[in-house]
């Protein structure tokens, strides 16, 4: 697997197929050449169904397709028939991929040979842990009070369940650990795409219209990961927010697609992919609404 010379690289993140209107959208990506391959960054949607109805659908389509987890596939909602919670459900996910030739955090990082090559594609799964607080509030429970207190609640705090960790935060440092020594380990001659559902750095979420959902966006852990691990690109998702910013000389890409009510009011065709390597000769941003 070392990629088309004459194919690219796109990205998108955050279909939530559980809409039809997105639905519709997911029906019509396509890649523009045989040999292109697709960054998939989480929040495909809740129930295995949908998830493996994507996954399915786009692994059928692009030469590859690369997964990480957004918080949603972690969710365990009620209707959904598989109950797994957690780290559990998150393996479960993996033997799906795994079944449909879809690429995971759990596989060895592959390498892009294509027009913009050598380039080490990593996907991340490192979840959260409260540190990207508001502003005023220096830990976690005085975080978490006044998001109870304003009405800014994320729904992983009901749904998603860290089994057999003892907190979402704990995962979220076994996730940290793995993933370094992992990352540690990759040909340091090559550079890297860095994928993850949630932003490596605490920038994105500065525009959040509320600041109290910060808390589940990342872990300042991961700050100067795009340094360290010589990011050429660093793609994520998670905010619904489309744009691009730039941190040390490296491009933060969110290539987010969202709800409908937030997609529906900006220009352009929704559900457009990203082009992430070859590197687009330009960067611009996208509107933030």
């Amino acid at each position: 697997m070392v990629g088309d010379p004459s194919g690219k690289v796109f990205a998108i993140s955050d279909i939530h197929v559980a809409y039809p209107e997105n639905r519709r959208i997911v029906e019509q990506l396509a890649p523009e050449s045989p040999g292109d391959w697709l960054l998939l960054a989480g929040d495909v949607g809740e129930t295995f169904a949908d998830i493996e109805w994507a996954l399915r659908l786009l692994s059928e389509r692009f030469a590859t397709v690369i997964w990480t987890p957004g918080n949603h596939e972690l969710w365990t909602p009620r209707p959904d028939p598989v109950q797994l919670r957690g780290e559990f459900r998150y393996r479960r996910l993996v033997e799906v991929c795994r079944e449909l030739g879809v690429l995971t955090p759990e596989d060895p990082y592959p390498v892009w040979r294509g027009e913009g090559g050598p380039v080490t594609i990593a996907p991340l799964f490192l979840l959260y842990d409260y540190t990207f607080r508001p502003d005023g509030y220096p830990t976690r429970e005085a975080a978490l009070a006044r998001a109870y207190e304003v009405g800014v609640v994320c729904t992983d705090e009901f749904l998603l369940h860290p089994d057999p960790y003892p907190s979402r935060q704990a995962w979220c440092a076994q996730r940290v650990a793995v993933t370094e020594q992992l990352l540690a380990a990759r040909d340091p001659a090559l550079p890297t795409v860095l994928v993850n559902h949630f932003p490596l750095i605490r920038e994105p979420t500065r525009v959040l219209r509320y600041p109290e959902f910060a808390q589940w966006c990342g872990t300042e852990r991961t700050d100067d990961w795009h340094v360290r691990f010589g990011a050429v690109t660093v793609v994520y998702g998670h905010l619904h927010i489309p744009r691009t910013i730039w941190r040390d000389g490296v491009p933060f890409e969110e290539v987010s697609l969202g709800y409908p009510r937030e997609w529906r009011p900006r220009s352009g065709a929704p559900g457009r992919l990203r082009q992430i390597l070859p590197s687009p000769e330009s960067r611009g941003n996208l509107p933030p609404g």
